[in-house]
């Protein structure tokens, strides 16, 4: 089966969890209602089902062969483009006075999520292109953003972002690229970048590059990078003295082109800055704070994309008499129990992690509001969360729908596999999440003196007690589980923040993966209470909508199978951290 984007499901979410209407009203656009946010979702919607899904298998086949220095996209992907950015997607968040359409985060990252579930190699592309548009926005100068920033607000040109290189990997600090100015406001930029994702392509006439390089007489460090927009055609209509050196081949997201680039082979590319000298990292945190939430949401659109695949797989699939289904032939895999579970973990996982992400767009539309700082800080601590938490599902998810499809699943004609596959670089791209971790526990929860983290603790405890006032039997032991891991969640952080004070940062620092798990799972299951308590007040006020009892049973199925890990989690952080450092020496033996 094809992507069917879950425009009913995604709306209810953003209304009754992340708080559509506030977003709505902080836009800036006041005759903006909930009926054209609607239209915009479902318009989003079929673009993704009608024009990106079906090219998605063709594009895992295609790849993206390089020949002379080009690389040819797949087939269909140019006239996808051009649809796409002619119906303004390009745009939709971008500053109005660059011809954006100014709608709120909060809404294009439930477009995001319905173009990526649809077809993540391509709407990688758009992805990284919003990065840019952000990092000339803040960052860049008039004149840069008089001539680049309607291009990129556009989609007529796109960005990409060059971090990586062979011999340093996530540590900035040992960049080798070089920029030395050449005294008309422009620099010379020499040195080669590694996984840069569409460094070079088909879809438009040029491509604009968002490069780290370290200046002459710079301080060491990541204190010394400098970052500078290196376009592949200069503004005279020249070719700039960059290439792509070579395309990777990959596991996944084979539509993709991941690029190998090489500036400078004739004496340097020209580029120029953006920001401050020596202020490079800064500017280009913009970037990639917008792309690890956007990762984050395409962690959610896979294990969505998977989940919708094991299900139909599941309904249509007969094998086996399940217990209780009567005499007869075989029953629809979809009756047993254990598949059940599996479908179930799917779909609540999902939710959840979908939840968290809405919450870290609508806290970014929220900063740009009368919350202003508190809004920037929460969204600062929930970013980490988002990205490494729904990546990390979307690998389970992703593989639990090939175990629904048995060996179906492991053979390519399903479908299942390739999302498999294309899941597995989320956990590692733009950070791994093992730097998610170490962010929000070194970086993220000392905000504020703490008082940050312990608002969103405070926000989830207000949750489940308000489950608890609700008092439907429907819930089950959902207020108490919630409760509980909410409750662990609270001990860690403490724990964690006494650490991070004290003369052991190591011990908090190592466990930051298994927080973050927690964290996790107790922000995950408040929105999925929320949702539920939002269904639940529609149903006594009347409403038959049959998703309002599913969003109940799905909060129920995630607070009493899966935050049941919270304790444990818990007890690993607290204790775990000081044994690891002692169990280090197992590591050398």
């Amino acid at each position: 089966m094809s992507y069917r984007a879950p425009v009913a499901e995604l709306a209810f979410t953003l209304r009754h969890v992340a708080g559509l209407e506030a977003a709505l009203a902080g836009s800036g656009q006041g005759d903006l209602t909930l009926e054209d946010a609607q239209a915009v979702l479902e318009e989003a919607g079929r673009l993704a089902g009608a024009v990106l899904a079906p090219l998605n298998r063709v594009g895992d086949r295609h790849g993206t062969p390089l020949a002379d220095g080009s690389i040819t996209t797949p087939p269909g992907w140019r006239e996808a483009y051009r649809t796409f950015v002619e119906g303004g997607w390009n745009g939709l968040s971008a500053p109005e006075s660059h011809g954006g359409q100014g709608l709120p985060h909060l809404l294009n990252a439930a477009c995001t999520e319905m173009w990526n579930g649809a077809n993540l190699a391509f709407s990688l592309c758009p992805l990284l292109t919003a990065g840019g548009i952000e990092a000339v926005e803040k960052h860049g100068s008039e004149a840069l953003k008089a001539a680049y920033l309607d291009k990129l607000v556009s989609g007529e040109w796109t960005a990409t972002m060059n971090l990586t290189e062979p011999q340093a990997g996530s540590d900035l600090a040992l960049l080798r690229t070089r920029a030395e100015a050449n005294g008309d406001g422009s620099y010379r930029i020499t040195g080669a970048k590694i996984y840069i994702t569409y460094g070079e392509h088909d879809l438009t006439d040029n491509i604009l590059h968002f490069v780290l390089a370290r200046l002459k007489d710079a301080p060491a460090g990541t204190r010394g990078i400098s970052l500078f927009l290196v376009p592949k055609v200069l503004p005279d209509g020249s070719r700039n003295d960059l290439r792509c050196s070579g395309i990777e081949h990959k596991l996944g997201i084979h539509a993709s082109p991941t690029c190998s680039m090489a500036f400078g082979d004739g004496g340097g590319a020209t580029g120029w800055l953006i920001g401050e000298e020596n202020r490079g990292l800064a500017c280009m945190f913009t970037m990639m704070n917008s792309a690890r939430l956007g990762v984050g949401l395409q962690g959610v659109a896979v294990a969505e994309a998977a989940t919708q695949k094991a299900l139909a797989y599941a309904q249509e699939r007969r094998q086996g008499r399940a217990p209780g289904t009567g005499e007869g032939g075989a029953s629809p895999i979809i009756a047993h129990a254990d598949v059940q579970r599996m479908l179930l973990t799917m779909k609540a996982q999902t939710a959840a992690a979908r939840g968290i992400c809405y919450l870290t767009a609508a806290a970014l539309d929220a900063a740009r509001g009368p919350e202003g700082q508190d809004a920037y800080d929460r969204a600062s601590l929930l970013t980490p969360v988002a990205k490494a938490f729904s990546t990390d599902i979307a690998n389970e998810v992703t593989s639990l729908g090939v175990q629904v499809h048995g060996g179906m699943g492991f053979v390519e004609e399903t479908g299942a596999a390739q999302l498999m596959r294309d899941a597995r670089i989320l956990a590692i791209y733009e950070g791994t999440n093992g730097i998610q971790a170490l962010d929000l526990v070194g970086r993220k929860l000392p905000l504020n003196g703490g008082a940050t983290v312990r608002a969103q603790i405070a926000a989830m405890r207000e949750i489940a007690e308000g489950v608890l006032r609700d008092n439907s039997p429907a819930f089950g032991h959902t207020a108490a589980r919630l409760r509980a891991a909410v409750e662990s969640l609270d001990r860690a952080t403490s724990f964690a923040l006494r650490a991070l004070g004290s003369n052991r940062p190591e011990e908090a620092l190592a466990v930051a993966t298994p927080y973050l798990r927690l964290f996790g799972l107790a922000q995950g299951g408040a929105c999925l209470a929320k949702a539920a308590l939002a269904a639940s007040a529609a149903l006594r006020a009347g409403d038959t909508d049959p998703a309002h009892p599913a969003r109940i049973a799905l909060a129920r199925f995630f607070a009493e199978n899966l935050a049941t890990a919270s304790g444990g989690l818990e007890q690993s952080v607290i204790d775990g951290g000081g044994f690891v450092q002692d169990a280090k020496i197992a590591l050398a033996s």
